[in-house]
């Protein structure tokens, strides 16, 4: 591996790719909804195009990524700016589902929709305390050898260099993996709702 470089333009669809690899529970969802794109428009590539200077990569041997951190500094101003610019433009192509389906009725997909037309400054409730947040993934030869300690440094680093104290990210509560390196690293869990565990960092 070639190590750890800043985001760049033409590296969407890797990071499109790696997120759909481990985007169930650090597994690969390919199949798990209806359309695999839905996974790199929510968790990823919104923030590498609000925030290319907060996006870093783990490049393989032949240029292309095989892991990825991005964030915010300002998960209010992130939120909104997804609720209001960056989600419209796939109404048309997912359009929100029926508030006449319960919970339990959805399907994983209209699941996933209804979380990306509900999110909303103060959706979550830790982005008041630790206002930046992050996400990150990598693919299975790209574990295990500290890359994902090295990403967080690096987007740490940024985000220091911007003025920011704190931050958050929010896991599955079933992904057992993440849930142990994040506390390896000196993450602190937060109460947290069903099914997830949040963490904060204090830069």
């Amino acid at each position: 591996m070639v190590g750890i470089r800043p985001f760049r333009p033409g590296d969407e669809p890797a990071l499109s790719r790696i997120c759909l690899l481990t985007g169930d529970g650090g597994t690969d969802a390919t199949g798990v909804l209806e359309d695999d794109d839905l996974w790199g428009e929510i968790f990823v590539l919104p923030y590498a195009t609000r925030h290319p200077e907060l996006a870093f990569v783990v490049e393989g041997n032949d240029g292309v990524p095989i892991g990825y951190v991005v964030g915010t500094p300002d998960t209010r101003a992130f939120e909104e700016w997804f609720r209001t610019e960056w989600w419209p433009q796939f109404a048309e192509r997912w359009p929100e589902p029926s508030g006449d389906l319960q919970e339990g009725a959805l399907t994983r997909q209209q699941g996933l929709l209804r979380y990306a037309y509900g999110r909303r400054p103060g959706g979550e409730p830790y982005g008041d305390e630790h206002p930046a947040h992050l996400h990150i993934d990598l693919l299975p030869e790209a574990q295990g050898q500290g890359w994902g300690r090295k990403l967080i440094a690096t987007l740490t680093d940024a985000l220091r260099a911007q003025g920011v104290e704190r931050l958050h990210l929010v896991a599955g509560a079933g992904n057992t993996g993440a849930l142990a390196f994040y506390t390896r690293l000196g993450f602190t869990p937060l109460p947290s709702h069903p099914g997830a565990q949040a963490f904060s960092l204090r830069l």
